[in-house]
């Protein structure tokens, strides 16, 4: 049986003590600065509850340093611009920290680089994500301003009261890491060429912080283990072909950072370029960084702290017992659950609301719709103060028909608020389509999602009547007083000639034993490639027909990271992707297919699949639109869509009863 208690343990950053083995890693929010330049009420909200959570570290997200040589500040307000600003909100959200034990240290940034446009780079690089855009090679003199104007924001950080700083970051194919990478650093002055040189800028850092702040003021760097890159916008699935910095070559640049005056390096893998290595989506495995972790350790005499995919609790309590990193930085998992630390170090992981590593609302809604943070399993992270659960408004009865994931998100709400709740579902088995989703290997956590959700509503005491099929006439006698409608989808069926001759994407998920050996996919949509995905990997002739220019842009796109990872993927396992492709007939044993220029094709399938998408079933919120009743449709009945949508909808209908 795995003991937990050394998860409770605490570790030392320099003269530092840390409470316990879990930090809480660096997250950009978009919510943290006012136009003032002071840290917001909502963000030291969303850092509180961490910290309530037993979180032993707490991070910010990278605070910008440079005013001058960057064109613009993509993160946020340069923090010696408002110092006052910046100290007194300092002290608001420290205070908040400190109070329950944590200790917090700021993430300041020396740039971004070459992720994104207009910002300088070591050398003149291509801009992640684009063919043609050149970001400009930073002088020997900017490189020295920008280094000089790190210290005095860290200078500003120690005499405002923080425990520490965070470098950021040889990590993410951020500056510091452009300038450890041999594909992006290209100079032969002072500042390339060897590693020492390469790491120049890192150790010019250290040393003028602690020159400046003290040598106990703890500094810290965020760190790539592996960077998986063959070249700009060329990532690598696996570390053959590495360009970048390998694993044997970070262990002796993890050798020099210590000797610098680094007090802790925290390890992860990966760049925008491989960005499914930097910002893990649920097809990589948990754990893996697990051994990489373990190299560096046994390298260096400052703690390791490790992230990456380390939402398994048990496997971390018996790494940091064997030795094999020091602590655990939780990212997403924290922003799911900011109890987190507390239910691990108790062993009682069956309460841990799961992180489904989906990148829906923490990275997309961020990095891709330049929108507030949000969670696709927690509706309130990082909005904890507008979102906040409302106390029940007195006793009330709330009926709620449908127990997939919105209704059973609704029915954990209503409940919380002290409500009486009756939840009905037609089926045998509650979960809806995350039944199908969890089923794929590669989607545990979400079949973990749905085990959570069933042990909550029996810990908040809902009612539930399972193979209940409820009629409008049925809610009306109900005298509830509130109704939410979360009924679903079903799955679309377009009028394409023999469309019945297909199985539908639910029915292969659920029975992969009916699927052939060379298999067709209409529509790829996310349902689509993950079938595909883990078809393909059993060996099977797979074909993807998508009408759009790009798979997984259907509906509720997905996070760029996924869409990376899986297109890297189907081209290293060779999947047929037709893309601005329609399907125009499924015929006997071939599927007949349309180009964008108008040509048609046959594609010989045993198996053709219905991944076309799914279409709402409202017919019960239609008969009683007009019944008086307080009635709110929630999930996939107002739209299909992901589960992020799902739980938002439900949630807010829940709590606003």
């Amino acid at each position: 049986m795995t003991d937990f208690s050394i998860l409770g343990t605490p570790f030392q950053i320099g003269n530092v003590t840390i409470k316990n083995r879990y930090a809480f890693s660096p997250v950009t929010t978009a919510t943290q600065w006012d136009d003032k330049g002071r840290i917001t009420p909502k963000f030291i909200r969303y850092m509180e509850d961490r910290a309530k959570g037993d979180f032993g570290l707490l991070l910010t997200g990278a605070m910008s340093t440079d005013g001058q040589v960057d064109p613009y500040a993509a993160t946020g307000p340069v923090i010696t611009a408002a110092p006052e600003a910046f100290r007194e909100s300092s002290k608001e959200l420290l205070d908040a920290v400190h109070a329950h034990g944590a200790k917090m240290f700021a993430q300041l940034t020396l740039g971004l680089g070459r992720n994104y446009p207009m910002l300088p780079s070591p050398s003149e690089n291509i801009v992640f994500g684009t063919a043609d855009q050149i970001a400009p090679e930073l002088t020997v003199e900017q490189i020295h301003k920008k280094i000089e104007q790190f210290i005095e924001a860290a200078v500003l950080v120690k005499e405002s009261g923080w425990d520490g700083i965070e470098v950021h970051a040889m990590h993410w194919g951020y500056l510091l890491d452009q300038f450890a990478m041999k594909c992006f650093n290209r100079r032969t002055d002072e500042y390339g060429g060897s590693w020492e040189n390469m790491l120049r800028a890192a150790r010019e850092i250290v040393e003028g912080v602690k020159k400046a702040c003290g040598e106990d003021f703890p500094v810290g760097m965020r760190f790539s283990l592996e960077t998986y890159v063959k070249g700009a916008n060329v990532g690598l699935l696996t570390a053959e072909g590495e360009k970048g910095r390998t694993i044997e070559e970070s262990i002796e640049c993890a050798k020099l950072l210590e000797s610098y005056g680094y007090d802790y390096l925290s390890v992860d893998t990966g760049v925008y370029d491989s960005f499914w290595y930097a910002c893990p989506p649920m097809y990589i495995p948990q754990s893996f960084m697990f051994d990489m972790a373990k190299k560096c350790t046994e390298a260096v005499n400052i703690p390791v702290i490790c992230g990456g995919r380390m939402n398994d609790a048990a496997a971390c309590a018996e790494a940091v017992e064997a030795g094999k990193f020091d602590a655990i930085t939780l990212g997403r998992p924290g922003i799911a659950d900011p109890d987190y630390p507390k239910k691990a170090i108790n062993g009682e992981l069956d309460k841990i609301r799961p992180c489904i590593a989906c990148n829906a609302g923490c990275f997309k809604s961020v990095c891709m719709d330049q929108k507030p943070m949000t969670c696709a399993v927690n509706p309130i992270a990082a909005n904890e103060l507008e979102l906040d659960l409302r106390p029940g408004e007195g006793e009330k009865k709330v009926a709620v028909i449908g127990g997939g994931i919105a209704g059973m998100e609704a029915a954990r709400t209503a409940a919380r608020r002290g409500y009486e709740v009756c939840l009905f579902e037609k089926t045998d088995r509650l979960g809806g389509h995350i039944i199908e989703a969890g089923t794929h290997p590669f989607k545990k956590e979400v079949a973990r999602l749905n085990e959570w959700y069933q042990r909550e509503l029996k810990d908040f005491g809902v009612k539930v009547f399972m193979e209940k099929e409820v009629t409008a006439d049925d809610i009306k006698a109900m005298n509830a007083d509130a109704v939410i409608i979360a009924t679903g989808s079903v799955t679309s069926m377009p009028p394409i000639p023999g469309l019945e001759k297909t199985i539908t994407a639910l029915d292969a998920i659920d029975n992969p034993e009916k699927l052939g050996s060379k298999i067709v996919i209409a529509g790829g949509g996310l349902v689509g490639c993950e079938i595909a995905y883990d078809e393909v990997q059993k060996g099977k002739d797979v074909t993807i027909v998508e009408a759009l220019g790009n798979i997984m842009a259907a509906g509720a796109a997905a996070p760029l990271p996924n869409i990376m990872m899986m297109q890297a993927e189907f081209a290293a396992r060779h999947v047929n992707l037709m893309t601005n492709t329609k399907v125009v007939e499924f015929g006997d044993g071939e599927v007949i297919v349309e180009k964008a220029d108008g040509t048609k094709e046959s594609i010989p399938a045993d198996t053709m699949i219905n991944a076309l998408g799914f279409r709402p079933v409202n017919k019960l919120a239609d008969e009683l639109k007009d019944s008086g009743l307080a009635v709110c449709t929630v999930g996939d009945a107002t739209g299909a869509a992901n589960i992020l949508k799902a739980v938002a909808e439900a949630y807010a209908a829940a709590n606003s009863i």
